[in-house]
């Protein structure tokens, strides 16, 4: 076919590193086949076309008009419930909107049934066993290929792969500063893959040491000095001989400190001497020993807040935050859920890519939930509905968690009561929804007018994230 082009072989975390203009537009994700789960994503930018077509196929392919009047990107798929002409997505005055072409099998939005329907941000749309999410208005790179695909194994380090531009650049971002001796701060919600990062970090980093992670809200608070910094033989009760500790053990290697904001002040102290001087003094000790260590952290924490009540040392985050990443949460990252699960399905097991399959009313459900947990929900999820599908064949509904099972299924922070919760919730949807208050309002299930209340109790201005 005219500008014919094999999805899998084009990478969105490639290319050229040349300073890129980021703008928004349309696009139309291929998110997930349930019939081949391993199959990977794909993204269709529908900034300067009219219409994507999507029918059967004898096999995956995207095509794009070579004609520059004609402005149309033809998708053929392998999936034996599409029809030969299933759908399209068309612009009509400034809108977009689906159509099914009278398939045999229907289509559905958001999962029902639907004919045709005017396209939302954010909608689902469901072609015999193939999923698609419609972008109204996503960030990407002027000159984006008008389709591309993420290429797993061209990634620079396990983790580091995305089908949606912005978080593909700040995946790059992170990539060239991994190969520096910049420190590297992760902020992001609980279970959204900071230790994930900080092992990419440290496998770019090419340091000949090994990467060492410490929980610092699981060490005994009245042993963290000795944990992290070592101690000499009698030096406190139970010290019944040496210790290099954990900085130590991190010598010309990483230093991951999880959960940094969880650190007591005393130990805060003593760490920040430590960057400082590049050498660590155990608890006991006469003697500093020098050390070379790169440290990454993390937090789900609000450290600029906690350095405002004294809980955080300025001098230590301003140390720790040579360059500052913000992973996203799993539910403003939805189009990557189908690569994601793939991922996690073949680490469990790499001899289900020929076999296993998601029911749709499965894919439909995971894609549709909220993911409070973010990626750990999710893994935990999988692990046990492939247990439950005695470790191949289907992944069905009934193997998922009632919560996920339910149309809707979103607990989370959101829904809590606690002020602190609601408003880092809040904030965390400003961002993905870029302050379009009506979109957060359909987001949380509230009223836009609650919306507006809360943005107003918390003191937050949307108009600073519309950008």
């Amino acid at each position: 076919m005219p500008g014919s082009v094999d999805s899998s072989t084009l990478s969105a975390s490639g290319g050229p590193q040349e300073p890129r203009c980021p703008g928004r537009g349309p696009c139309l994700f291929l998110v997930l086949e349930s019939h081949r789960p391993f199959s990977p994503p794909a993204r269709v930018s529908l900034e300067s076309i009219d219409e994507v077509r999507v029918g059967r196929g004898p096999g995956r392919s995207m095509s794009a008009a070579a004609d520059t009047s004609a402005r149309w990107v033809d998708i053929r798929l392998d999936d034996p419930w599409l029809s030969s002409k299933h759908a399209r997505v068309i612009r009509i005055l400034g809108r977009w909107t689906f159509e099914d072409c009278g398939s045999k099998n229907g289509s559905s939005v958001n999962g029902t049934p639907q004919s045709s329907a005017v396209l939302a941000d954010g909608d689902l749309i469901e072609l015999g066993r193939t999923f698609f999410i419609f972008r109204e208005a996503l960030a990407s790179e002027h000159g984006d290929a008008t389709i591309a695909a993420p290429l797993p194994a061209a990634a620079p380090a396990p983790g580091l792969v995305s089908v949606l531009p912005e978080i593909v650049a700040l995946f790059e971002r992170l990539a060239l500063v991994a190969r520096s001796p910049l420190s590297i701060l992760l902020h992001g919600e609980t279970g959204t893959g900071k230790e994930v990062m900080a092992r990419a970090v440290h496998a770019l980093s090419g340091r000949p040491g090994e990467l060492v992670a410490v929980n610092c809200g699981a060490l005994p608070r009245d042993l963290v000095e000795g944990e992290l910094f070592g101690h000499r033989k009698g030096a406190f009760s139970g010290a019944i001989d040496d210790r290099p500790g954990l900085v130590r053990n991190a010598d010309r290697g990483t230093l991951f400190l999880d959960e940094i904001g969880d650190l007591p002040l005393p130990a805060q102290t003593a760490l920040l001497r430590v960057l400082q001087e590049r050498e660590v003094r155990p608890v006991g000790g006469a003697r500093a020993v020098p050390v070379d260590v790169r440290v990454v952290a993390a937090t789900h924490r609000p450290l600029v807040r906690m350095i405002a009540s004294g809980e955080f040392r300025a001098d230590l985050y301003a140390r720790l935050a040579g360059h500052t990443v913000e992973l996203p949460a799993l539910r403003s990252r939805r189009e990557d859920l189908g690569l994601i699960a793939g991922a996690l399905l073949g680490r469990m097991d790499p001899a289900l890519t020929d076999r296993l399959q998601i029911h749709p009313r499965a894919a439909r459900a995971l894609l549709m939930y909220r993911w409070p947990g973010n990626v750990r929900e999710l893994d935990q999820c999988l692990t046990s509905a492939l247990v439950l599908a005695h470790g191949g064949g289907t992944i069905d509904l009934e193997h998922l968690p009632a919560a996920i099972q339910q149309p809707g299924g979103e607990a989370g922070a959101a829904d809590l009561g606690d002020d602190e919760a609601r408003r880092d919730a809040l904030l965390a949807l400003l961002r993905e929804h870029r302050g379009n208050i009506a979109s957060i309002a359909r987001a949380m299930g509230k009223a836009r007018m609650q919306i507006q209340r809360w943005i107003k109790r918390y003191g937050l201005d949307a108009d600073a994230f519309r950008r």
